[in-house]
């Protein structure tokens, strides 16, 4: 059962007025039907009363002379009257509808029987005098209690489209932060109205714009940097080629160091683009054959590959660079006992694999072996970048990527990517 809190916030704010009104409504329909208002005019009514009947002739008097009498104080006070003897005989004119005789009468009461309320006052003669002030009593309760329904509907009405637009400016503000987070750097939220809704959404937008100048900042700080990084790499290498004579072991060294230098600068700038992209399919994610891919950079690498025939939704391009990126890690630190295993975990994910018999990883390092820069205590070697893209690239694909050592020794490094949509 669904809690108020698990509702979207117009319908709690709307059920909360609702309540309220509700609340009130049936307030006040029970004090109306519980107010005695009644009793508490009976001195009015009984002065009324002794009033009619001082005017009124005596007992001895004839029927249609009382009955005149009646009719006189009816027409003058727009009142409805009924005159009976002693007995119960009505002497006044017949009315339609009839005021019948009250079961029990006694001198100054209200009577309710179903037939109305009724005012009876029993004269000094023994004649009983019945004024029915509120014969429609009956149904007025249901008229009061419809009305009051009529106007809870109407503030209910009133109220739900205040309600709905206040929170509609929240969801646009919730929807343009998570287009922001998603990388949508031009997010923005209208700004309407001047209370706290647009102030917020007015920041909001301020803050978008200051990330947006940051985020361009750094990507014209990155593209210059590689630029300026690269000019001097390839002046270096036109130098080494130049040397005359054999290679020598420095001229080795050299064209290492410029071929590492230039590998560093190509996985900062891919980890800076994916980094900052948006996590949603691409134009370059197209149909690709995922086995091949693995079995060309297997076959690259001469490492065996087992795997099954999976066509996948990704960018070609970012998976050979991730299988790369596994494949020369484990090689680098396991030698070449190194297996690539490929096929699909379940009917929605693609399994990707690569197991060593290295020395694995050490518990206290593992949860920073995706991380920028982060090395190995063991190894210097390498950028400190390749896991980082690594784990990069399995995210920009809504995927994951993790490690376990293995039982007899070695790491298996196991990413786990979505099919999205297979064509096999």
């Amino acid at each position: 059962m669904k809690r108020i809190a698990d509702f979207p916030m117009h319908l709690q704010i709307f059920f909360a007025v609702l309540s309220a009104i509700v609340l009130v409504v049936l307030c006040t329909i029970i004090l109306w039907l519980w107010n005695d208002d009644n009793n508490r005019n009976l001195s009015a009514f009984a002065t009324f009363s002794e009033l009619v009947e001082q005017n009124l002739p005596p007992a001895s008097a004839q029927k249609s002379v009382q009955s005149a009498a009646i009719d006189d104080w009816m027409q003058r006070t727009h009142a409805r009257f009924a005159l009976f003897d002693a007995n119960g005989q009505l002497l006044s004119r017949p009315l339609s509808p009839e005021i019948p005789l009250p079961k029990q009468a006694r001198r100054g009461g209200f009577f309710d029987d179903g037939y109305g309320t009724r005012f009876v006052w029993q004269l000094q003669d023994k004649r009983l005098l019945v004024i029915e002030f509120s014969s429609d009593r009956r149904e007025r309760p249901w008229l009061f209690i419809i009305m009051q329904l009529a106007l809870a509907v109407t503030v209910a009405l009133i109220a739900f489209p205040v309600i709905r637009r206040l929170t509609a400016r929240l969801e646009s503000l919730q929807q343009s932060v998570e287009a922001l987070g998603r990388g949508n750097l031009a997010a923005r939220v209208p700004v309407t109205g001047k209370d706290e809704v647009s102030q917020l959404a007015a920041s909001f937008n301020r803050s978008a714009a200051q990330i947006e100048t940051l985020v361009h900042s750094q990507k014209t700080m990155l593209a210059n940097a590689s630029h300026e990084l690269r000019s001097p790499l390839m002046r270096i290498q036109m130098a080494s080629a130049l040397l005359a004579g054999e290679p020598s072991q420095a001229q080795h060294e050299l064209q290492r160091s410029v071929a590492e230098l230039d590998t560093l600068v190509e996985e900062i700038l891919t980890l800076s683009r994916l980094e900052m992209a948006q996590k949603v399919i691409a134009g370059e994610f197209t149909a690709t054959d995922v086995t091949a891919l693995a079995a060309e950079e297997c076959a690259r690498a001469e490492i065996d590959l087992v795997a099954e025939h999976i066509v996948a939704q990704v960018d070609a391009r970012l998976i050979r660079r991730l299988m790369r990126n596994l494949i020369e890690n484990a090689l680098r630190y396991a030698g070449q006992e190194v297996v690539m295993r490929l096929y699909r975990s379940d009917l929605d994910n693609l399994l990707l694999t690569v197991d060593d018999r290295g020395p694995g990883i050490p518990t206290s390092e593992m949860a920073r072996i995706f991380e920028p820069f982060f090395r190995l205590s063991r190894k210097e070697n390498g950028t400190g970048l390749g896991l980082a893209l690594v784990r990069s690239i399995s995210e920009y694909h809504d995927g994951e990527v993790s490690v376990i050592n293995r039982g007899g020794g070695g790491a298996s490094f196991r990413v786990r990517i979505p099919l999205l949509h297979n064509f096999t």
